[in-house]
């Protein structure tokens, strides 16, 4: 089923629930490359369809290649290493070594996000600059061109600590809520949810890539259904996909396992070294405390002698 129909049947039913949402690919954008305008490309292939509410979630690969963000394959550990802010994990296994790090987004993936799929041979694929900015570009230039407020999430694939396999989350995001704080609202027993702030954005991320895939050719979806969560007129003071960044003071897993455990060795070696150290040191003094003590009362003793023998 097209773009055409789906979104038009949608539209025209007089009573849609509430929770109804139709996320549809969106086809025509073709291959993109360098120095490409992305925005454009999006709007000649949706924008008869887009309307104010909706959401465009587009992945991180076509806005890289259309900034230029490509390196040469030969140079890809240097493109990590450039990338790397630190290392979180890292294991050796027979295809190489694998990275855990922290890129200079704040974001924790696998080789900081450097990727060699779906790009041209003998190269390899950089995350965007700033996949915020990014998104906030595409929403002015649709808002612009189409006169429509729409959300945008830039999305890429990651792994999960805990669960196998990977799932797309949002990198970059404007005009949109990325985290609903629902703590305060009673659940459908009445009782007050005391932790619970979703992270829409990254669930919608997800959604998307179950129809945009990896080997398709869709880097976009329509996400339309999702009304509340577009935040007309407040593009410029989103925060972004950087609020669904965990703060390293409230991050329980900072570390991956073996470098914790390397980490609290190195530690307790040098805490158990300075700690003889003190114990020692005052060991020593009231050792030599002692020893003072016991000369300095031998030679009164002498004197007295001394004295008593004249």
């Amino acid at each position: 089923m097209t773009l055409d129909h789906v979104l038009t049947e949608f539209s025209d039913r007089t009573t849609v629930p509430a929770t109804r949402m139709v996320i549809t690919p969106v086809e025509g954008i073709g291959e993109v490359r360098s120095g490409d305008d992305l925005a454009g490309l999006i709007g000649r292939a949706c924008g008869k369809y887009l309307r104010s509410g909706d959401i465009l979630a587009v992945t991180s690969k076509v806005v890289s290649k259309a900034e230029g963000r490509t390196m040469p394959a030969s140079d890809r550990d240097a493109a990590v290493e450039q990338e790397t802010v630190r290392v979180v994990a890292s294991r050796e296994h027979a295809g190489g070594t694998t990275r855990i790090v922290e890129n200079r987004l704040g974001i924790v993936a696998a080789a900081a996000g450097v990727d060699a799929s779906n790009t041209e041979d003998g190269t390899v694929l950089l995350l965007p600059e700033d996949p915020d900015a990014s998104a906030r570009a595409i929403c002015r230039r649709l808002k612009q061109d189409l006169g429509v407020d729409i959300g945008v999430v830039i999305t890429d694939t990651l792994g999960r600590p805990w669960r196998q396999g990977q799932t797309d989350a949002a990198i970059g995001a404007a005009g949109l809520t990325v985290l609903l704080d629902l703590r305060g609202t009673p659940d459908a027993s009445g009782r007050p949810m005391s932790a619970t702030v979703s992270a829409v954005a990254d669930e919608i991320a997800a959604a998307a890539d179950l129809v945009k895939g990896k080997t398709a050719g869709l880097p976009v979806a329509l996400v339309r259904g999702l009304d509340t969560l577009v935040t007309v007129g407040g593009m410029d003071k989103d925060p972004g996909a950087k609020a669904l960044l965990r703060p390293a003071g409230e991050d329980m897993f900072r570390r991956g396992s073996a470098e914790a455990f390397e980490d609290g060795r190195r530690s307790g070696t040098k805490t158990g070294y300075n700690a003889g150290y003190d114990d020692g040191h005052a060991a020593g003094y009231e050792d030599g405390y002692a020893a003072g003590y016991a000369a300095a009362a031998a030679e009164a003793r002498r004197r007295a002698r001394s004295t008593g023998s004249r």
